[in-house]
C-alpha cells in the first residue's frame, strides 16, 4: 500500500509562528486554530471538500490586523502542498471546478505547473466578512500560488452574499486541487513533454 502524501512546514517570523501539515490522502479531517474565525471556517470547508487532513496553528499579530496572518499561511500552505507532492510523477496535474453556493458561482481552475501564477477575479461589497479582510482572500491565493508553484486561476462568475462568495472560493480550490493531486494509474511517470514539473 502506497504512503500518504503528507507535508509539514513551520514557520516563525516576528510577525506569525506557524506550524502545518497537509495529507493529500485524508478524509477530510481538520483541526484549525488561526485566530480568525472567518479564516478558520474557510480553511476547515478546505479540507473537508477537498478530502485533504490539515492540521493549522497560527499565533499571529492580530493586534495589527489579520494580514500577516492571513498572508503568511498562504505561504505555509503553498509549500507544504509543494513538499507533500514530491516529483509530481502520476498526477493529473490539471484540475477545475464551478461550484454553486447559493446564488454564487465561481470557476477555479489549477495547472500543477511548477510555474507560479494567479488570476483573481472577485469584487466584494463588504470590507470584511466577521474578522477577515475580504481584500486577504486575494492576497491568501497569491501566495499559495506562488510558494507552491502552481497556476491558479480563481473567478467569481456570479455575485452575491459576501460569505457565500469567499466560500464558494475554498471549496472550488479544495475540489480543483483535490482532482489535480489524484492518482492516475495511467500516468506512470510525470505529465509533461519536458519530463519534469
Amino acid at each position: 500500500m502506497e504512503e500518504n502524501r503528507v507535508g509539514k512546514v513551520a514557520r516563525k517570523t516576528k510577525e506569525t509562528d506557524i506550524n502545518l501539515s497537509i495529507n493529500l490522502d485524508g478524509s477530510g479531517r481538520s483541526n484549525i486554530a488561526t485566530g480568525v474565525g472567518f479564516f478558520d471556517h474557510m480553511l476547515e470547508g478546505f479540507a473537508r471538500h477537498g478530502l485533504f487532513d490539515l492540521d493549522v496553528s497560527i499565533t499571529g499579530d492580530l493586534v495589527v490586523d489579520c494580514h500577516h496572518t492571513i498572508e503568511d499561511c498562504g505561504i505555509v500552505l503553498g509549500t507544504a502542498i509543494k513538499k507533500a507532492l514530491g516529483n509530481k510523477a502520476g498526477i493529473r496535474r490539471y484540475g477545475s471546478c464551478i461550484l454553486p453556493m447559493d446564488e454564487t458561482l465561481v470557476l477555479c481552475a489549477i495547472d500543477l505547473s511548477g510555474r507560479p501564477y494567479l488570476s483573481y477575479d472577485a469584487n466584494f461589497s463588504a470590507d470584511r466578512i466577521g474578522y477577515m479582510d475580504t481584500e486577504m482572500l486575494k492576497e491568501f491565493f497569491y501566495a499559495i500560488s506562488y510558494s507552491a508553484g502552481m497556476n491558479l486561476h480563481i473567478q467569481v462568475l456570479k455575485e452575491g452574499n459576501n460569505h457565500h462568495m469567499a466560500e464558494a472560493m475554498f471549496k472550488a480550490f479544495a475540489k480543483a486541487l483535490d482532482e489535480a493531486t489524484v492518482k492516475d494509474p495511467r500516468i506512470i511517470d510525470i505529465l509533461s513533454t519536458k519530463g519534469s514539473l
